[in-house]
C-alpha cells in the first residue's frame, strides 16, 4: 500500500491486507449550491433556514473560516459571519448528485457502505491490482467525480475503516491521504483522542479526566481497565489505539435507527433551555431523515444526567412520521414527561427507529398539540 501522500505502490506480499477507501465529498450541499449559482462562488454560504430556530445544514469552506459549522443555530452563524448567505436546501438535487456519485463507486467495486449522501466506505481489496495501487484507484474515482459532477471529493486510503476515515479528513478539501499498515499504529499514537471517529465530546471529556489525551495514552490501557469506564466500547477503543479495526465494509447494510444529540458545556435543568436545544436537535434529525428518504414510527428521547446516568423514554406513532412538526411534538411531549427534573442534564439526544423508506403517500400522523 502506498505511503503518506499516495506516491508509492502496493506490494504483492501484502496481498492479504484489505484495501479500504473512505470517500467524502467536500462541503457537499454548499458546493452544489455554489456550482449551480455562480454568484455564490467564493462567498460564505450556509444551507438551511436563516431565520427563527433554524440550523445550518451545511456550510461552504468560506463560511467555515468564520467558525460556521453544520448544526450551528442560524442566529449564531450570522453573528459569526454577518455576510453569510443562506440558501434553502434542495434535497432532491442533492439526492440526484449523490446517485451519480454512487454510480461511479459501483463501477469500481460492489462492496460499498454508504454513510450519508456525501460519503461512503469502499472495499477495493479485489479490484486494486487493476489500477496498480489502491491509491491510483482512489484518484480515478476522484477524477470521475470531478468530471461528471463538477464537484471535488477527498479520499482516505488504508487497511481498515477507522484509518481510512481518519485519512480522508487529513487533506480536505480535494485531497488524498494514505495510511499504510507500516504507519497505522504510529499515526494513531500521535493523534488527539478527540480526532478519533467514534469518540464523541462526552467520551473525550471522560478520557481527558483519566489522563488519556492521545492514542499513545490510550494504548497503555488494557481492555479490562477500559471496560470499567467505557463498558462495551472498551475493545473498540483498545484496538483503534493500535491502528486495528476488524469491522468489514458492509454493503447494503440496513439502517435500524437515526439519531443525534447535544452535550451541554454546563449542566442544564431549565425547561426553556432544554426545549430550545431539543427543537434544534429535531431540525437536524428531520433533515437527516429527508436526506436518506426514510421515516420512522418510534421516537426515543435520551437524557444523561450530571452523574452520567442515562435514561430513555420512547413513544410510537401508528404511521411513519414524515412531518417535522409531528416529530417535534412527540419529542417535546417526551421531554415534558421528565419534568419536574430532580437533577440537571448534561446530554440530550433524540433517535427515530422502526425505519421504512419514505413514500410521498405515507399518511401523515395527526397527534394532539403539545401543551407545556
Amino acid at each position: 500500500m502506498a505511503g503518506h501522500g499516495g506516491n508509492g505502490t502496493d506490494r504483492q506480499d501484502e496481498a492479504t491486507i484489505r484495501r479500504i477507501l473512505h470517500v467524502d465529498m467536500d462541503a457537499f450541499y454548499a458546493s452544489i449550491e455554489q456550482r449551480d449559482n455562480p454568484a455564490l462562488k467564493g462567498r460564505p454560504v450556509a444551507v438551511g433556514r436563516g431565520a427563527g430556530r433554524g440550523v445550518v445544514a451545511a456550510a461552504s469552506y468560506e463560511a467555515r473560516a468564520f467558525g460556521v459549522r453544520s448544526a450551528l443555530p442560524s442566529h449564531m452563524a450570522l453573528e459569526r459571519c454577518p455576510e453569510l448567505v443562506f440558501v434553502p436546501p434542495r434535497f432532491e438535487v442533492y439526492r440526484a448528485v449523490s446517485a451519480q456519485i454512487h454510480a461511479i463507486f459501483r463501477r469500481h467495486t460492489p462492496v460499498i457502505q454508504p454513510l450519508a449522501l456525501d460519503e461512503a466506505y469502499l472495499d477495493v481489496t479485489e479490484q486494486w491490482q487493476d489500477y496498480g495501487s489502491a491509491t491510483a484507484l482512489a484518484e480515478s474515482i476522484r477524477g470521475e467525480i470531478r468530471q461528471q459532477t463538477g464537484l471535488t471529493a477527498s479520499a482516505g486510503v488504508s487497511y481498515n475503516r477507522f484509518l481510512a476515515k481518519l485519512a480522508s479528513g487529513q487533506r480536505k478539501p480535494d485531497g488524498l491521504f494514505v495510511i499504510p499498515p507500516s504507519q497505522g499504529a504510529a499515526f494513531v499514537a500521535d493523534l488527539p483522542v478527540e480526532k478519533f471517529h467514534g469518540v464523541g465530546p462526552a467520551t473525550t471529556r471522560r478520557m481527558h479526566g483519566l489522563g488519556i489525551h492521545t492514542g499513545a495514552d490510550l494504548r497503555t490501557w488494557t481492555v479490562p481497565e477500559l471496560k470499567k469506564y467505557f463498558g462495551s466500547s472498551a475493545r473498540f477503543y483498545h484496538d483503534i489505539a493500535r491502528g486495528m479495526d476488524h469491522r468489514p465494509v458492509e454493503a447494503n447494510r440496513p439502517r435500524k435507527s437515526l439519531g443525534t444529540e447535544t452535550t451541554f458545556a454546563h449542566d442544564v435543568a431549565e425547561w426553556d433551555r432544554l426545549a430550545t436545544t431539543l427543537n434544534e436537535i429535531v431540525s437536524r434529525l428531520a433533515a437527516g431523515c429527508v436526506q436518506r428518504r426514510i421515516a420512522g414510527k418510534t421516537v426515543t428521547l435520551k437524557l444523561r444526567y450530571a452523574g452520567f446516568q442515562t435514561v430513555t423514554r420512547a413513544r410510537s406513532a401508528p404511521f411513519p412520521i414524515v412531518e417535522e412538526a409531528v416529530l417535534r411534538q412527540m419529542a417535546l411531549e417526551l421531554l415534558g414527561s421528565f419534568f419536574p427534573l430532580d437533577r440537571s442534564v448534561r446530554l440530550l439526544g433524540l433517535t427515530i427507529s422502526s425505519l421504512v423508506p419514505y413514500a410521498e403517500k405515507t399518511p401523515p400522523v395527526q397527534l394532539r398539540l403539545f401543551e407545556p
